[in-house]
């Protein structure tokens, strides 16, 4: 009977670790793929002559799906089979307060980890590792959001499977933690900046990262690394503002 049980409880987190890498995989083909359609249509030739580059983003960013969903997988088996989590769904057993709370501190802890760890990836031994494999996208485009080497993106996959285990969260505001991770990766790649000028320079503009922000990054690596946040960039002195006016035109 216990290896019965055993068996049963192996084959659950299997299928849920196989269920999260299909479902982060088809997450990443969506968000990139609608974005690039939206490049199409707002900057036509934007991505002429980068088929080679796609392909070769798409491929990398598949195998990083399969990497985010391992331990997606075994958190969510974890879950539902054993509570082990903080995550909770009655929206009662914290108070309402804590719901945008919950929000901002996934958001700040995840930019935290990705600010100091994507620093290290730019020291020269890390970068010609595995950093370099991200920086290999000249433009990077909306395909690139996912694009890295195993290396980096074990570092990337652990940060909210671990804080899970630590901060409480509703489960509908890790599904908006999870949308925001990907829209905002996505967007800040594509080549282009979405947001009016208006937003980007103004007070709000100043405090988040948008594509503006992030050109920048590739365009010169040792400056704005950032995820969400400009926080860090600011506090560590290496914000180096917005890419110039007009980089994103054709």
């Amino acid at each position: 009977m216990a290896l019965h049980a055993s068996n049963a409880g192996y084959w659950a987190a299997l299928l849920s670790v196989l269920a999260m890498i299909a479902i982060v995989a088809v997450r990443y083909l969506l968000a990139s793929g609608g974005f690039a359609l939206a490049t199409r249509s707002a900057r036509p030739g934007l991505y002429r002559g980068l088929d080679p580059q796609i392909r070769r983003e798409i491929g990398w960013s598949l195998a990083s799906a399969a990497i985010y969903g391992l331990p997606a997988g075994i958190v969510a088996w974890g879950w539902q089979a054993h509570g082990w989590t903080r995550i909770y769904t009655d929206i009662g057993a914290f108070p309402l307060w804590w719901l945008p709370v919950s929000l901002l501190v996934y958001l700040f802890a995840h930019d935290t980890w990705f600010y100091w760890t994507h620093r290290a990836m730019h020291e020269p031994r890390l970068f010609r590792i595995a950093h370099a494999v991200h920086h290999a996208s000249r433009p990077p485009t909306a395909w690139a959001a996912m694009a890295f080497h195993p290396v980096e993106a074990v570092t990337g996959a652990i940060v909210v499977p671990a804080l899970v285990f630590l901060v409480p969260i509703h489960i509908g505001v890790l599904g908006c933690v999870l949308a925001i991770m990907t829209i905002m990766g996505v967007t800040n790649h594509m080549g282009w900046e979405m947001f009016p000028r208006f937003i980007v320079r103004s007070g709000l503009g100043g405090a988040l990262i948008t594509a503006s922000h992030h050109q920048l990054h590739h365009d010169r690596y040792r400056c704005n690394y950032g995820l969400y946040f400009r926080f860090w960039d600011r506090v560590c002195g290496t914000d180096r503002g917005l890419a110039a006016e007009g980089w994103d035109k054709t």
